[in-house]
């Protein structure tokens, strides 16, 4: 078992974006992605099965998607999508997301 502190990856980027690793097995990898408010992570897909969960600990932003689409998103909200449909998030405020995928990429 174990236990992950999200406080100790608070750090910030001041250029943009900050990517830590928060766990990484053979079954799924959760990263904790930093954003500047103002900032894009932008839309990309990944060429294989499986899904990612996106969930907003910090801040607000929008989830991208395909074609300029965009769903807010605040502290709490979570998106959940197979990980060959095209994703990404903007940073609306200074804002902390959790990315869990599985199969690891």
């Amino acid at each position: 078992m174990k236990k992950i502190d999200l406080e100790e990856s608070r750090e910030f980027n001041p250029l943009g974006m900050k990517s830590i690793v928060l766990h990484d097995s053979e079954h799924f990898k959760i990263l904790n992605f930093n954003i500047k408010g103002g900032h894009i992570f932008p839309v990309h897909s990944h060429d294989r099965d499986g899904q990612l969960s996106i969930l907003v600990s910090d801040g607000e932003c929008a989830f991208l998607a395909d074609e300029g689409a965009t769903i807010p998103a605040k502290i709490g909200d979570m998106l959940v999508a197979d990980i060959r449909e095209p994703h990404g998030v903007r940073a609306d405020t200074d804002m902390r997301i959790v990315v869990t995928i599985a199969p690891p990429i």
